[in-house]
């Protein structure tokens, strides 16, 4: 089980990055819609559990190295073409995210230019890259732990300050990502399974245990869930406080204390470093075979490249960039669930054959 829980905290490091870890994503995509974004963040945690658990399964099943091989087997020669281009676009996409995100941790708490805190994850993000696949995850791993427990003390700290008299779970429209608190959800699973699936894929071909693949997939899903609502619970308690912030969980923790901020700053950051090299590396790994002086070369160019595009700005990257990639990762949970229901038949033809051949 080991091995199952770095695979499951690796998979929630790849996918809490600035936008999450910040609680921008879950503003837009839950908090905004009011009580309604509890709902919408439970269900996300089934999605993330399901789908987590059959990509990591895939990749364990397949040996892949890169995200390549899955897709191409769940969605044939043709839709697969399809499918690859839209992942691997939106993995240099998220990059430039990252360092667009960790730029805007330095100007919020530390008053330093964005510039600066955009090179030193760029440098420090393109240098994790050229270590090896494993030492990589067990990286990324690192800091999802310390994010729960201070996630989790946020979140009793706001409860416990909250005046329930006053309650006030209506929806902020402007901030919302989506019409429907439904949609705002299901979009949220599926742009970061657009993102995310291609680490997901290298996690699980990592160990040949398809069992303990799976579990490390339900694991990170279901803490990726447990995050997600315990920032949604967070958020709404201050909802008008932090609607126009682009950091509303720093925020937050400056409010606490600001020995809480600083600390919150430094794992946001960490996520920022998790998601980054999750990304950087999946990206260069489609593209060129890993372990090559080749790879390393490129590592370095698609870094520069990412980092000359970080500066559009944080909050509107998220808010467009990730919406679009959402509806685009509907194409890649359809050819998921299609596959598990094949797979799933498969098994009842084979197991129907054993029994006839008695």
């Amino acid at each position: 089980m080991k091995k199952s829980f770095q695979i499951g905290a690796a998979f929630i490091g790849v996918i809490v990055g600035a936008g999450f870890a910040s609680g921008q994503e879950v503003l837009q995509f839950f908090t905004s819609f009011g009580a309604w974004g509890i709902l919408g963040s439970v269900i996300a945690a089934g999605l993330f559990a399901f789908l987590g658990m059959n990509l990591t399964q895939l990749g364990s099943r397949l040996q892949t190295k890169s995200h390549e091989s899955v897709v191409y087997h769940i969605c044939g020669k043709y839709f697969g073409t399809a499918v690859d281009f839209i992942i691997t676009f939106f993995l240099f996409g998220v990059t430039v995210v990252m360092f667009s995100g960790s730029g805007a941790i330095f100007e919020q708490q530390f008053g330093i230019p964005s510039l600066v805190g955009n090179i030193l994850m760029a440098v420090l993000v393109i240098g994790t890259v050229l270590l090896n696949v494993n030492i990589v995850i067990s990286l990324i791993s690192m800091f999802t732990p310390i994010l729960l427990l201070v996630v989790i003390a946020l979140t009793i700290y706001s409860l416990a300050m909250f005046d329930f008299s006053t309650a006030d779970f209506g929806a902020a429209a402007g901030s919302q990502a989506a019409p429907h608190w439904l949609l705002g959800a299901c979009l949220y699973v599926s742009y970061n399974l657009a993102a995310g699936a291609a680490m997901m894929t290298v996690m699980g071909g990592t160990v040949k245990d398809e069992k303990v693949a799976g579990w490390g997939g339900l694991i990170g899903g279901l803490g990726l869930g447990l995050l997600i609502l315990l920032i949604n619970v967070t958020m709404l308690t201050q909802l008008k406080a932090i609607a126009a912030v682009p950091m509303p969980t720093l925020f937050l923790a400056n409010n606490i204390s600001p020995v809480m901020g600083v600390l919150m700053s430094v794992i946001l950051l960490g996520m920022i470093y998790n998601t980054a090299v999750g990304m950087l590396y999946a990206f260069t790994a489609r593209l060129v075979k890993p372990g090559t002086q080749k790879f390393k070369a490129s590592v370095g160019i698609f870094g520069v490249v990412a980092f000359a595009s970080s500066f559009v700005g944080f909050v509107t990257l998220v808010g467009t960039v990730y919406p679009v990639m959402g509806y685009l990762g509907f194409v890649l949970i359809a050819a998921i669930v299609i596959a598990w229901f094949r797979t799933k038949k498969a098994a009842k033809q084979k197991k129907a054959a054993k029994v006839l051949s008695f």
